[in-house]
């Protein structure tokens, strides 16, 4: 297995993980973002998101996409967005692969925080994190507005 930093040839297959992830937390329809997006965003002049991908035999098996964050109470942070392994992968030591690289990129930029989201059923990630010196917090929930919510904020308004 190699962990190394994705390239933008590598954004269909990084696509085609986001959408097996989409699957798996019941949410097939919801990926809207496409190659072009992923190319545009993580590799124009400056990059939104960075991805490492691990290979099995030159097959990337899954990958981990983050960003950075500012945080007003501790400074610059890491946002892991996904972390997604194939399913024919799972229990291979891939995933922990992928989060060690992500730990050791947060110590590489000095970053005080780590942080992601994981849904309250996913109790094998849940347990996984937390066996390795992750606090999943009970107390926080997570807010979000979609376009249709902007939408009709911004309307309102007015």
């Amino acid at each position: 297995m190699i962990i190394r930093k994705a390239t933008l040839e590598d954004m269909p297959e990084v696509l085609s993980l986001i959408q097996e992830l989409a699957h798996f937390e019941k949410e097939p329809n919801a990926v809207a973002i496409t190659v072009s997006d992923l190319v545009r965003d993580g590799f124009g002049d400056t990059p939104l998101f960075y991805t490492f991908v691990a290979t099995l035999e030159d097959t990337i098996v899954g990958m981990a996409l983050y960003y950075y964050r500012y945080s007003t109470w501790k400074g610059k942070t890491i946002h892991l967005e996904d972390l997604i392994v194939k399913a024919a992968h799972r229990g291979k030591g891939i995933g922990f692969a992928l989060y060690s690289e992500i730990i050791r990129q947060g110590k590489k930029e000095g970053v005080r925080r780590i942080e992601w989201a994981v849904l309250d059923w996913n109790t094998p990630a849940i347990d996984f994190y937390k066996k390795n010196n992750a606090r999943v917090l009970e107390d926080w929930r997570v807010a979000q507005m979609d376009e249709a919510g902007i939408e009709n904020f911004l309307n309102k308004e007015l």
